[in-house]
């Protein structure tokens, strides 16, 4: 299978680093400057699981796109997909599969509207990476899975395709039969963590030390908990114990993503990880002050950027 990755920054350069790395037939689409760098420098992943240097991995500029691949891995940020979908959609042909990695499930409707709901599988991931100052991948913990499935379930032909070739990856990746009920556990589990280390500027064990910490983030917790329960994904209760665990570790070092966002003055995903939840709320009736507050907080961090 022909394997596109859009960018090759933190998550698509790590994933597509170690799938080229076990042999997967894997192009980089990427804008020029980073094709400089890669053909210079080759695609360099630092990791507590083992160093690579990829010399000259295969890269497309958007404008040479000209023939579909098997599978497009979609790896950007949610304020940059209307630019994705631009990019990519030389490459996505009638039996390509777009396997999104983005959080949160607005994204799902605008690439169904765009391309198809057949051609967009379910997908999520969890790896804590950065690029350094030197343009290298950088893992800073051993997390690292990757999972995709059939939105209905179903273990498609396609599916089983990728799940071979994923599992040979050097990561936790594999194709799941409840990839809808593993994004949403996993949307409970980053927007519980965004709103709380935002909102309060700290990480989590900061957060307990404080009076009311505690009640705020299982408070977030169980809003977002209500809204999945309407959608019909309510989190299982081993993710439920899971999670309740990590945001009630004492001195705790975790703050998610977004925080280390807003400490560097970059746009966050704010509309499409606490905005959409919100709007669904509302679409449930259902009660979210503290995830008001911190839409709220978000927005106008976002405000003062400009």
């Amino acid at each position: 299978m022909r394997i596109l990755v859009l960018g090759a920054g933190a998550i698509g350069g790590y994933f597509g680093g170690r799938l080229l790395q076990s042999g997967a037939d894997v192009t980089f689409l990427v804008r020029p400057r980073r094709a400089e760098e890669l053909a210079r420098d080759g695609l360099v992943i630092k990791s507590p699981l083992g160093d690579a240097t990829l010399r000259k991995p295969p890269t497309v500029l958007a404008r040479d796109l000209t023939q579909p691949f098997d599978i497009v891995l979609l790896t950007c940020k949610a304020f940059d997909l209307d630019d994705a979908i631009a990019s990519i959609a030389p490459a996505v042909g009638p039996q390509t599969a777009i396997m999104p990695m983005l959080n949160g499930m607005r994204h799902l409707d605008v690439l169904d509207a765009r391309f198809g709901r057949d051609r967009v599988l379910g997908g999520q991931c969890a790896i804590a990476a950065t690029l350094n100052p030197d343009r290298e991948i950088v893992q800073l913990a051993p997390m690292q899975a990757l999972g995709f499935g059939e939105r209905d379930g179903t273990l498609s032909e396609r599916v089983r395709a990728a799940d071979e070739i994923f599992r040979r990856g050097n990561f936790d990746g594999k194709a799941s039969e409840t990839i809808m009920q593993d994004m949403w556990e996993k949307w409970t589990m980053l927007a519980t963590l965004a709103c709380s280390t935002c909102l309060m500027r700290g990480p989590v064990g900061k957060i307990l030390a404080a009076p009311g910490g505690r009640d705020y983030i299982l408070g977030v917790r169980d809003e977002i908990r209500a809204i999945a329960r309407a959608a019909g994904h309510d989190p299982r209760p081993p993710f439920v114990k899971r999670i309740t665990t990590m945001l009630t570790a004492e001195g705790s070092p975790l703050t998610a993503s977004m925080f280390r966002d807003v400490t560097a003055g970059l746009p966050t995903e704010a509309d499409h990880i606490v905005g959409d939840l919100i709007v669904r709320a509302e679409a449930a009736v259902i009660e979210v002050p503290r995830l008001r507050v911190a839409y709220t907080h978000l927005k106008t961090y976002e405000a003062q950027r400009g």
